[in-house]
């Protein structure tokens, strides 16, 4: 055996005996023991979604001897530093939000350890749980979707940040990251270790937040197909623009309508959607000022309001009429050709904007 040809043996056994090494490394994540918080429990479970993460031991202490030995370290540390992959935020120095470290985005409530890894590492969350592909804009829609309406909120609980202004007019006990907490031992339990608590929290938070992105994905994000085609499609159901037919009734739509309003560059607001109900009639419901408000942008005629069936179709000169509610947000008819009927004469008696000269 010459000495070149031990020495590429050699070599290559060192290679394969380093990567045997890193495959059967067993990954650690980090975070504080004692009393355990929702952001936390929240983050590891994120994590635990990434395939490097899958098999991870997580490791309660505030040694830091022990946490430096951690792969990734979540809410505690006393550092926020990506490249290290440490990701706590009690430091008095931290004061990042959504907004603050993703311009692009609108949230600007403080994070709590959940949200830090949830902007860090949350696409690829959604997509191994959903299987969609990292350039598919479903999963920005999505990324958004359970910031918004998931994360957010164990963000804001953790930092003590109130909802509104002003003293609750009453309580809210519910919450997930309450639920979380009801699974620490009692003050005066004399069991007090929390380690059962804590993985017991992480198989709530885990179910829970899929629970809600199966929702998203496979209701909430369809209805978004179905607007998008409505809103493409208007000047075929009439020449203004401002009436659109869903395709499938019973979806969520309104939320969908502000926003693709927005991303399609809209130039005149949609007054009316039209969809049918259960029964298989026609609904024509009004486009509301906004999402949180019972204004409309435009109301069904005043002298409908309250008038039903044969009354009402005698009244408009539309047959086959079966409703206008009191308040003028929606109405219904038989027929489609009844409903968009209903819309069409609204509109032309809507108020008309004044052109500059």
């Amino acid at each position: 055996m010459n000495a070149l040809g031990w020495t590429v043996r050699r070599a290559a056994t060192h290679v394969f005996i380093n990567k045997d090494y890193l495959m059967m490394k067993k990954m650690r994540i980090g975070t504080h023991n004692g009393t355990f918080h929702c952001d936390e429990v929240l983050a590891c479970f994120f994590l635990r979604q990434l395939p490097e993460y899958k098999d991870a031991e997580i490791l309660r202490s505030r040694d830091a001897s022990v946490l430096s030995e951690c792969d990734v370290v979540v809410d505690v540390g006393g550092e926020f530093d990506p490249n290290r992959q440490r990701y706590d935020h009690h430091q008095r120095s931290f004061a990042e939000s959504f907004h603050s470290l993703c311009p692009e985005k609108p949230w600007v409530t403080k994070l709590s350890s959940a949200g830090l890894i949830y902007l860090h590492f949350g696409r690829r969350v959604l997509a191994q749980l959903t299987q969609l592909k990292q350039d598919d804009t479903r999963l920005e829609v999505l990324y958004d979707k359970m910031y918004e309406n998931f994360v957010e909120e164990v963000d804001a609980v953790d930092n003590g940040i109130c909802q509104c202004d002003g003293e609750a007019r009453y309580s809210i006990t519910t919450t997930l990251s309450a639920r979380v907490g009801h699974l620490n031992p009692h003050w005066n339990s004399k069991d007090q270790n929390t380690e059962e608590g804590f993985h017991k929290a992480l198989t709530l938070v885990g179910a829970e937040f899929q629970d809600r992105l199966d929702y998203y994905m496979n209701a909430w994000l369809p209805a978004r197909e179905i607007v998008q085609q409505a809103v493409q499609t208007r000047y075929k159901v009439d020449p203004s623009g401002e009436i659109v037919v869903l395709a499938q009734g019973g979806c969520p739509w309104k939320e969908h309508l502000f926003a693709l309003e927005k991303e399609m560059k809209v130039d005149v607001p949609i007054k009316f959607v039209l969809y049918t109900d259960q029964n298989g009639h026609w609904r024509v419901q009004c486009v509301p000022a906004g999402l949180n408000t019972f204004q409309n942008r435009l109301s069904i005629l005043e002298e409908w309001r309250g008038v039903r069936d044969e009354a009402l179709s005698e009244l408009s000169g539309i047959p086959d009429c079966i409703f206008v509610h009191a308040s003028g947000f929606i109405g219904g008819n038989k027929t489609q050709e009844g409903a968009l009927e209903m819309a069409k004469r609204t509109l032309q008696t809507a108020p008309k904007p004044l052109q500059s000269n």
